[in-house]
């Protein structure tokens, strides 16, 4: 059997799911990212890793659709076995999310339910589906928010469910510890992403202006913190919030 490594990203197509491929690839892993509407950007995320001599694949999931999740492990065992000569799968990454700005008043109930399906209800699911895939020693990262610290008008949905995903990480970890899988969250501040829509010049000095460091982040650097909690030099690490965010509001 193959001693590949390779890790599931949800959202890969872009921000920092893109460079979270890139530099899990980087690190010698192979990668199945997912997208959901950008088929284009994915492939050329894919075509990047295999020009700097890595492997990678990628697979439409909405993560929002639950009943499309057996199918997709199906998919993910196959490229598993024809790509890399595996059955199993070192590493988890959900990622895969979208932003809304709106006041609590102005939010609808299928806006709400949107973002529930997407940042809790999904990853919830399709943890549970991929699990018996994930090999002793593997590791899983929640994309969460510091949103969930930092009060932000505007954003109740999206930061209570990626607080209630910061709480199913420490469950996660306290029920998978026994098959050895780490389990831990990355919460990024302001990153220079497109997620709700992107930043303007105003925008980014008020942030810039919150943070310890003078400036927004950028995706890179979240996704080397994801990797590094995917590696055994954050073996001992386990049900962790890691907050990536050059000091926001402190």
């Amino acid at each position: 059997m193959s001693n590949s490594k390779v890790i599931v990203i949800t959202g890969g197509s872009r921000g920092i799911g893109a460079k979270t491929a890139l530099e899990m690839a980087r690190r010698g892993f192979g990668v199945i990212l997912t997208y959901n509407a950008n088929p284009d950007t994915a492939h050329a995320v894919v075509h990047d890793i295999e020009k700097r001599g890595g492997r990678a694949v990628a697979l439409r999931l909405d993560v929002a659709d639950t009943s499309s999740f057996a199918a997709f492990r199906a998919e993910v065992e196959q490229a598993l076995a024809t790509t890399w000569n595996t059955t199993n799968l070192a590493g988890l990454v959900n990622n895969a999310g979208y932003g809304l700005f709106q006041p609590i008043a102005a939010v609808t109930e299928a806006q709400f339910d949107g973002l529930f399906n997407v940042h809790l209800k999904g990853p919830f699911f399709l943890t549970q589906t991929l699990l018996p895939l994930l090999r002793k020693g593997s590791g899983i990262v929640n994309v969460t928010s510091a949103t969930t610290r930092v009060a932000t008008a505007g954003v109740a949905p999206y930061a209570s469910f990626k607080g209630g995903l910061q709480v199913l990480t420490r469950y996660m970890a306290k029920e998978f510890g026994e098959q050895g899988i780490r389990v831990n969250s990355v919460s990024p501040g302001p990153i220079r992403t497109e997620l709700g829509g992107g930043l303007n010049d105003e925008f980014e000095a008020l942030l810039s202006s919150q943070t310890a460091l003078g400036r927004v982040g950028e995706p890179e650097e979240v996704a080397r913190a994801i990797a590094s909690l995917l590696t055994e030099d954050s073996g001992w690490i386990n049900a962790q919030d890691i907050e990536v965010s050059g000091g926001y509001v402190i």
